[in-house]
């Protein structure tokens, strides 16, 4: 009976995840029994989804093109069927066919792939920039052009409050504008962690001593959530990433706010301290 239900609980998920659209994946976080991936929020997400679907149904066709031909092998030479077997060993027209056609498919799936590939890394003229510090064990915040920082723990299980998912909610998000163009800076502070935000598509590594650099443009408002994916220690499972995208007058409120609340200051700096020891 459980091994039924757990049947029937597959295959409702599945019709309406793939019949009904794609409203359990809407949230920017995932849901449970959720298939494939979460619906995207910006142009590269989308173009991810469709180049993946665009696979599936290759895959699909070459796999019952292949399972046709292992049916027709059994069937009709198997030795009941087929007692005095051919000696043919070569079939010139064969041969072409099966080194052509599987070129063809190839270069056909390189088009759209390196088309999205150098969409993803083009980082157009950014509107805001974002750089993100991964640490053992959180992400800590900074917007350069605004001259602030702040620190994002995950929110523990106890301190929730509605609404907030558990593993996912921290305390502190990072704030961007709806249809604005994010740059975001990745390095790690200790070992190597990874940025990744599935709703967007962005998925890069923060690796010490070295910068490296992604984008995202979020087209809806809303909570979307990622984690680190690089196994980085032992609460690497704990180091969840929460993007607010809001409204451009909402986003100026908080900026208002940030700069006062998380204001960097450059006197305690100790570049700052050695000046000022060097003019005395």
């Amino acid at each position: 009976m459980l091994v039924l239900k757990r049947l029937v609980a597959f295959v409702v998920t599945y019709v309406t995840v793939f019949i009904g659209g794609a409203a359990l994946a809407a949230s920017g976080q995932p849901e449970p029994w959720q298939l494939g991936l979460q619906q995207g929020a910006t142009p590269v997400m989308d173009n991810i989804i469709w180049f993946h679907n665009c696979l599936l149904w290759v895959i699909v066709a070459i796999t019952l093109f292949v399972l046709a031909l292992l049916i027709v092998v059994a069937v009709k030479f198997n030795a009941k069927s087929n007692p005095v077997p051919s000696r043919t060993t070569h079939n010139t027209t064969i041969e072409v066919i099966w080194t052509v056609v599987p070129v063809l498919i190839l270069v056909m799936i390189a088009v759209p792939s390196f088309r999205l590939l150098f969409f993803q890394l083009n980082t157009p003229p950014a509107d805001v920039t974002v750089k993100a510090t991964g640490k053992q064990w959180f992400w800590s915040y900074s917007y350069p052009d605004s001259k602030f920082e702040f620190d994002s723990l995950m929110v523990q299980t106890k301190d929730l409050k509605p609404g907030q998912p558990r593993l996912l909610a921290v305390d502190n998000e990072i704030v961007v504008p709806v249809n604005k163009v994010v740059r975001i800076l990745t390095t790690g502070a200790d070992v190597i962690h990874s940025f990744a935000i599935p709703a967007f598509g962005i998925k890069i590594d923060a690796i010490p001593g070295r910068v490296n650099e992604t984008w995202f443009k979020a087209e809806r408002e809303g909570m979307y959530y990622g984690q680190c994916s690089e196994l980085c220690g032992k609460d690497h499972a704990f180091m969840p990433i929460a993007v607010r995208v809001v409204s451009d007058t909402e986003y100026t409120a908080w900026l208002d706010q940030a700069k006062k609340k998380y204001a960097t200051d450059d006197s305690v700096r100790p570049t700052a301290v050695a000046a000022a020891d060097g003019a005395h």
